[in-house]
């Protein structure tokens, strides 16, 4: 493996980040005869220790981030809303593959109501673009990607095809819970999947590690490291632990990314930028590239940069039946409903129900988190593993300027930089939503016989994870960072892809409208570039 980490000479494209989102921007561009070069600030993990990654992931002396490699030093960050702490990195990657590395692997398309929340609900802002805009991209980035699904959703948006493979088959606890919700007259339906039912591109079948997430060591689940390889492939150069710094720049042009490496700094020259940082990293390094021209930040006219930051919230609701459950038996999900979904309004929002199939501890947690040994853990596995069931519903956030990502004033990284400062708030609409999303858990699981046991709701909900907002696209050059094409309102040669365009969030897991976005903005950077 090369760790030759100069600048390449005569770049067309330098793609910043190795993400989903800048993965497949830099596969297209060098199928397309571009010469593509792409910085990642993280290292490039050795495929050959995922068993041991996994290993990590299920002993309780680890934390979520040391599967990861996490660095307290360079990852350090500051959530400075009192209210409203976000726990950044707990669940982020940096590296090459970046969040898919440790993702849950769903991937459903956004309903065609929330491309135009303003006008059809009332609240936020309306795309730039609709639904019909990014359908064929929808479609080219399941095939890209890999996803496994079927045409059981009576409430997901209209489609042009199959998906690439078979759904997962429902699982033996969503069999328990199709009998309440039928009774309840609430439809489940399957769970498109970013993970390989069957073979599929060179990849094997999901061989059920159940360790999904945060660590597939299998490979059957998606992640970006297959379209940086394919990209290496076709001619780029992916070049590890080479964080940017800042982008240097004119008024009307970004001319080169200055980015650290183990051995000094280095200036990486190309013709056109695509910054594919995420949601958070994004708007932290424009606005560490302030200059004479852009004192507030680059590409930052029009004040934005950084604002709206949003995620999606988390409702949740468990507890145990007097019969097995099977649980953990299947690491994903198999079986979700969106039956409430494009009921949204000005007063609650979208929202989406999931069955859990990993309720409760796998009997491996139980094990290692106790103290007792023989036939006393036998005898506590048999009373307290097996018979727990649990459901999920991802929760739309409302944009809001004072919930966003800034540059924080005191604390520095392990290069001096300031550090992102996460202000996080939540709107009302999404605590509403959450209590209606409870409601409705509460009604399944008191149908289905189960003593519940614990709750996630308004007072004690979480972010999925999920950044978003903090560049968001728009037609108005005061009102957006970037156009419908991904391109920065002020800079000629510069493109941002990722969630971090997102104008709003829906309630659906972001990352193939990321791969759609992605899929769409390579097309129009090979285009400026000819």
């Amino acid at each position: 493996m090369s760790t030759d980490r100069t600048p390449v000479g005569d770049a067309d494209v330098c793609v910043i980040g190795a993400g989903p989102a800048g993965a497949l921007v830099a596969d297209r561009l060098a199928d397309a005869g571009r010469r593509v070069v792409v910085l990642e600030a993280g290292p490039r993990f050795d495929p050959d220790d995922r068993l041991e990654r996994q290993e990590r992931a299920i002993r309780p002396a680890y934390d979520r981030p040391d599967v990861w490699d996490g660095d307290p030093e360079r990852d350090v960050h500051v959530s400075s809303n009192e209210d409203w702490f976000y726990p950044l990195n707990h669940t982020r990657v940096k590296g090459v593959g970046g969040s898919t590395l440790h993702w849950q692997g769903m991937v459903m398309r956004l309903h065609e109501d929330d491309f135009d929340s303003a006008s059809e609900r009332g609240v936020g802002v309306d795309w730039p673009i609709g639904y019909a805009d990014l359908r064929p991209y929808y479609a080219e980035a399941e095939r890209e990607i890999g996803v496994a699904g079927a045409d059981d959703n009576p409430f997901a948006p209209p489609r042009e095809e199959p998906h690439p493979m078979p759904a997962f088959k429902p699982s033996y606890s969503d069999g328990l819970f199709a009998e309440a919700c039928e009774n309840v007259e609430i439809a489940m339906h399957s769970v498109p999947n970013a993970r390989n039912s069957e073979v599929y591109d060179g990849r094997s079948a999901c061989v059920g590690y159940g360790t999904c997430q945060p660590v597939c060591p299998s490979g059957a689940k998606y992640d970006a490291t297959v379209h940086v390889e394919r990209a290496e492939e076709r001619g780029a150069t992916v070049i590890d632990r080479a964080p940017v710094q800042y982008l240097e720049h004119d008024a009307d042009s970004i001319s080169a990314a200055v980015y650290a490496t183990p051995d000094g700094e280095h200036r990486q020259e190309a013709d056109s930028f695509v910054i594919a940082c995420g949601g958070v990293e994004t708007p932290r390094l424009l606005l560490l590239s302030e200059s004479e021209q852009y004192p507030n930040g680059l590409a930052n006219s029009s004040g934005l940069v950084g604002k709206f930051f949003m995620d999606h919230l988390f409702a949740g609701m468990g507890g145990t039946l007097e019969e097995p459950t099977r649980q953990n038996h299947v690491g994903f999900l198999t079986s979700e409903s969106h039956q409430f979904y494009d009921d949204a309004d000005e007063e609650v929002g979208p929202f989406k129900l999931e069955f859990f199939n990993y309720a409760g501890p796998s009997p491996v947690e139980s094990a290692l988190g106790g103290d007792d040994w023989g036939d006393e853990l036998l005898e506590r596995l048999r009373r307290e593993y097996g018979t727990q069931v649990g459901m999920g519903a991802l929760v739309e956030q409302l944009p809001r300027e004072d919930s966003y990502v800034a540059l924080d004033p005191d604390r520095t990284d392990d290069r001096g930089n300031p550090v992102p400062d996460v202000h996080w708030n939540v709107d009302e609409r999404a605590l509403r939503t959450l209590e209606r999303a409870n409601e409705i858990q509460r009604e399944i699981l008191e149908e289905l016989g189960a003593e519940i046991t614990w709750q996630v709701g308004p007072e004690n909900t979480g972010p999925a994870y999920h950044h978003m907002g903090t560049t968001r696209m728009g037609d108005d050059p005061d009102e957006s960072v970037v156009n419908a094409r991904l391109r920065t309102h002020d800079l000629e040669n510069c493109w941002i892809v990722g969630s971090s365009v997102f104008p709003t969030g829906g309630a659906m897991n972001p990352t193939l409208t990321i791969a759609a976005l992605a899929l769409r903005a390579a097309e129009h950077v090979d285009a400026e570039l000819k």
